[in-house]
């Protein structure tokens, strides 16, 4: 019983942030070129949180589904530059559910004066959580784990916003797994998403008004085309 609920709370959590996420106008439809190349019909863009109301809820979202997952971490790292402020303000909100942790992040520049370097807040130790809006190829996780590892500390996870649940590219090609599962299965790290796919196609099922609703098909024959299982 306890787990049907959790599920339940996990997928009522989902459906509230995609309808913020639309609300916000972060989440947006249309015809969209996306890193990998492919047109999505689809778009989310982290960085249009771009009011203290909005980072402040999003924040809110990210600490309730981290606290739903029962992950134990000892530090958040922020990778430059979209996950400077994402990871601050769960930072934030963690500490203001009983939860304070440090907060760390690098620049893209090491800086030659003053302290130098390019890491910026608590030294990078024990078991690191690498907080990102979405992850497309998984790149930016790597340099993450590469500057974590470098710091003597473990990259342990990483929590983002929307799990795109879609096929990676290697080398301009698709492969059969998306950039999370090759961060759970090959890299070895957690991944804590606070929406997938699944959960944007079920709110244009059940939550959407008509004027969202037909954008439902072309969700569907892009994940029929992309959609990694």
């Amino acid at each position: 019983m306890a787990v049907a609920e959790d599920v339940d709370k996990d997928g009522a959590l989902a459906q509230d942030f995609v309808k913020f996420a639309l609300d916000a106008g972060v989440l947006r439809f249309g015809e969209f070129k996306i890193k990998s190349g492919r047109l999505s019909p689809y778009f989310f863009n982290a960085g249009l949180f771009d009011d203290g109301a909005k980072l402040m809820r999003l924040a809110e979202f990210y600490a309730e589904r981290l606290i739903a997952s029962g992950l134990a971490f000892d530090m958040i790292f922020g990778p430059a530059y979209k996950g400077i402020p994402l990871g601050a303000a769960v930072a934030v909100e963690l500490a203001r559910r009983g939860h304070n942790v440090p907060f760390a992040y690098n620049r893209k520049e090491a800086k030659a004066h003053g302290e130098g370097g390019s890491l910026v807040g608590a030294p990078l130790q024990g078991r690191v959580l690498i907080v990102d809006d979405v992850m497309s190829a998984g790149t930016a996780v790597r340099e993450s784990i590469a500057i974590i590892r470098n710091a003597g500390a473990t990259p342990h996870a990483v929590a983002i916003a929307l799990d795109r649940q879609e096929k990676a590219t290697e080398d301009g090609q698709d492969v059969a797994h998306s950039a999370v599962q090759y961060v759970r299965e090959q890299l070895g790290l957690q991944v804590v998403a606070i929406a997938t796919l699944a959960d944007l196609l079920q709110y244009l099922t059940d939550g959407a008004d008509d004027a969202l609703g037909v954008h439902r098909a072309n969700v569907v024959a892009y994940r029929a085309r992309y959609g990694a299982t």
